[in-house]
């Protein structure tokens, strides 16, 4: 492993207690970094903890990132364990269930969007102002691939991480001169309990996108957001940064 400095740094991130969020607060954790998990599973959150905590300083929060008022508590929990706030992943996600877009409900549909983009809206609205404060901050949205691609039976899942890819760009110049750099990362596939979600022929077609022949790996996923946690992400922000096994073509 690599070492990516984050000393004294205080980052939170979204859907932490599981999957690529676990990872990717484990990597921060070797890093340097101080992590507060935010998760709407109680349990899990104790778990993740008692997981991570002798890696370093975890601390966690329990969070429903549709609501604004759930969120600005978060935010509350996270500075009176660590005092200030450097770094927020967002990470949380559902993949919803797989349909044509004739097929959805308008429920299902908003759920899927509900958490997928207006999550990361409502915590870059609430953690942005403390950036900014601070002179410095870096945000990492995680997208997909399948926001610049589209994936069939997915549209939901598709328009809500192309409206994450777009939310990037749009913070990112907000931010350009603030010293706070906002990128998104888009894996093609990360193999994780996600995929319990997913029908087997949707699984299979993914697969089938990636010239690697094989779905990408948490670690892999966590490697990358903390070098854009990091202090040498100096030059990018509103980026897309690919983690496609060689699927992505622009």
């Amino acid at each position: 492993m690599n070492s990516i400095q984050l000393a004294g740094r205080k980052a939170i991130v979204t859907g932490g207690a599981r999957g690529i969020g676990l990872a990717i607060a484990e990597r921060l954790l070797q890093s340097g970094a101080a992590v507060c998990l935010w998760d709407i599973d109680a349990g899990a959150l104790a778990e993740a903890r008692t997981q991570l905590a002798p890696l370093g300083d975890v601390a966690v929060a329990q969070v429903d990132v549709t609501s604004a008022d759930s969120v600005e508590a978060a935010v509350q929990t996270t500075l009176a364990a660590f005092g200030k706030l450097d770094i927020l992943v967002n990470n949380a996600g559902i993949a919803g269930n797989n349909a044509k877009v004739w097929e959805l409900t308008p429920e299902e549909w908003r759920r899927v969007v509900d958490i997928n983009l207006t999550g990361p809206f409502l915590c870059c609205r609430a953690v942005v102002p403390h950036l900014v404060a601070n002179g410095y901050g870096r945000i990492v949205n995680i997208a997909s691939i399948a926001g610049k691609e589209g994936n069939p039976n997915a549209s939901h899942y598709s328009a809500s991480k192309a409206g994450v890819v777009a939310l990037t760009k749009s913070l990112g110049k907000e931010l350009a001169t603030a010293g706070v750099l906002v990128n998104c990362v888009t894996p093609a596939v990360i193999e994780t309990d996600i995929f319990a979600q997913m029908t087997q022929a949707h699984i299979d077609y993914m697969l089938a996108k990636i010239p690697m022949a094989r779905f990408g790996q948490k670690h892999e996923a966590a490697a990358l957001v903390a070098w854009l946690s990091s202090e040498d992400c100096s030059f990018s922000t509103g980026a897309v940064f690919d983690l496609s096994g060689g699927r992505a073509t622009y």
